[in-house]
């Protein structure tokens, strides 16, 4: 019996160990926009694609950056209306800790809770798997940090990282470019030099978006305008 034998059952192991609807999700994954995230000594940069279907659709309305937190923020690359539960969830979990608390969710608590939702799809009947990766960006006590967490609900703190369609290019041009000691505005200028290796046509404000959380602690998306500022400076 070969491994597509299991592949329709998400409860059931295959022979050899794996889930295949997890592949099938990381597969999604793949074949989505690409998304990057560099952590900067004051600071961390997430940078992210944004083609649209057609030059009909109102780029205004299209959202690849989310603020969770008044400090932390996501993108994804995968199925949008995955990512859309997801950050949902997400707030809600910031807004339940600070109610109780009275201060801001530490983003490595913010990014497991998360993580635990995409885990729980992994192993009930009659659901499937997140068809997305994230890369949630924070700045809190104990610094800036980048997580990534995949569709099977595995996490891991990066300093620098890519997802989606050019992935593993993005990832070699990172490793090239990554220093510790690097600043954020050097790291927007990575992450709009990565974005550009692997982007078909020229990149503008209006088809990739950029957003970065500083020492201030606010996360923010940038402005089209300044995202063309960027982009005049590393051309």
């Amino acid at each position: 019996m070969g491994e597509s034998a299991y592949s329709f059952s998400l409860t059931t192991f295959s022979p050899s160990g794996k889930l295949v609807q997890i592949e099938y999700a990381l597969a999604a994954v793949n074949a989505g926009a690409t998304s990057l995230g560099i952590r900067a000594t004051d600071g961390v940069v997430l940078a992210t694609e944004k083609k649209l279907p057609s030059i009909l659709v109102d780029e205004s309305t299209v959202q690849k950056i989310s603020l969770l937190t008044p400090n932390v923020g996501m993108t994804y690359s995968g199925m949008g209306p995955d990512s859309r539960v997801l950050v949902r969830k997400a707030r809600k979990s910031g807004q339940v800790y600070y109610r109780q608390y009275h201060e801001q969710i530490p983003v490595a608590q913010l990014c497991r809770e998360t993580a635990a939702v995409m885990q729980e799809f992994t192993q009930s009947g009659g659901v499937r798997p997140f068809g997305v990766s994230l890369l949630m960006a924070g700045y809190d006590d104990n610094g800036p940090q980048l997580y990534q967490i995949d569709p099977s609900g595995s996490y891991f703190a990066w300093k620098a990282s890519a997802i989606g369609k050019n992935m593993v290019n993005a990832k070699t041009f990172l490793e090239k470019r990554y220093s510790e000691d690097m600043e954020l505005e050097d790291a927007i200028h990575t992450a709009l030099l990565t974005l550009k290796e692997g982007f078909e046509g020229e990149l503008s404000g209006d088809n990739i978006e950029v957003a970065v959380v500083g020492e201030d602690r606010k996360f923010r998306v940038l402005t089209p305008a300044e995202v063309q500022d960027y982009l005049q400076e590393v051309e």
